[in-house]
């Protein structure tokens, strides 16, 4: 084994044997490492509230901070619906897959969430919107009217749905989680920053997934152009993965940044749930922004 892959290995066997110290000190930064050049120890940002979950995809955690208990995550249970929605109806590269025709009925709902302030995208009676369409209009704008359109179109109604969300949960080892909706819109629908990047790195395995989470926006048929919420996307190496807020839940996000570690591309998975300094969106972004960063310095300094 190289000695640089040496390195990386026993930072994260010092990250896993830490994780404990991390969720008992909600916003203390932990040292991964001591440099061997200074002495002085490199340490990850974790946030002043909340909680988080930090992992590099295929090597192991990096730790956690915060008491590691359900909470709601808002709109970032979308990460689930896409990807059960795919996990069934898989999309090739250049597919567009099913078809989904709005009805009156869906034009109606719509209207009744705008009331309700949730977060929507317009469409119209006899409008055509394609699988990969809809999963753009779910991950990107964050449309609860779509992941109840793709719900009932993948599962025959809502209710059938949010059953297989919490069977597939179960079969991910996500065992700090439950789902009562398909947009996360209700308080009910809990979990940990742990348990989601369990989600993340099923998810990110899935090349349809991937690809439309590092979409800095799309154009949908009659909304137009709509931007995707987690304004990460498309700096500094991040390429997805969801955003998530409302008042139970304060700012949310599951995210993947792709680092390069000894001439190797390597993805840092993350977490941050419950912040609340100021924009609760805002919050999220910049809280990952710095976890990541100092994750990422992390594993580059211990690989040297």
């Amino acid at each position: 084994m190289k000695r640089a892959a040496v390195a990386l290995v026993v930072l994260l066997a010092l990250a896993l044997g830490g994780a404990r110290v991390a969720e008992q000190m909600p916003g203390a930064a932990y040292p991964l490492k001591r440099a061997p050049d200074t002495g002085r120890p490199f340490q990850l940002t974790w946030p002043a509230e909340g909680q988080a979950a930090v992992a590099v995809e295929g090597l192991g955690s990096l730790g956690a901070s915060g008491n590691q208990t359900p909470v709601p995550i808002a709109s970032v249970a979308k990460a689930m619906t896409a990807y059960l929605v795919l996990r069934d109806h898989p999309l090739a590269p250049g597919e567009e897959g099913f078809a989904i025709e709005i009805g009156e009925a869906d034009v109606e709902d719509l209207q009744r969430r705008i009331a309700e302030n949730q977060s929507v995208v317009a469409v119209e009676a006899g409008e055509l919107l394609s699988e990969r369409q809809a999963l753009e209009a779910l991950l990107l704008p964050s449309a609860n009217n779509i992941a109840a359109l793709l719900a009932v179109h993948a599962a025959g109604s809502v209710e059938a749905f949010v059953a297989e969300m919490n069977a597939a949960a179960a079969e991910l080892g996500m065992e700090n989680t439950h789902y009562s909706d398909p947009s996360g819109f209700e308080e009910t629908t809990v979990s940990t920053a742990a348990d989601q990047l369990k989600l993340a790195r099923a998810a990110m395995a899935d090349p349809a997934f991937a690809e439309i989470v590092a979409m800095p926006a799309t154009v949908l048929p009659v909304a137009g152009e709509v931007a995707n919420t987690n304004a990460l996307v498309g700096h500094e190496g991040f390429v997805g993965i969801k955003t998530g807020s409302h008042r139970a839940a304060g700012g949310c996000l599951l995210f993947a940044k792709h680092i390069q570690v000894d001439g190797r591309e390597l993805t840092l998975l993350g977490a941050v749930l419950g912040q609340r300094e100021g924009d609760y969106i805002q919050a999220a972004l910049l809280s990952a922004r710095r976890l990541a960063a100092a994750a990422t310095a992390a594993v580059r300094r211990s690989s040297r």
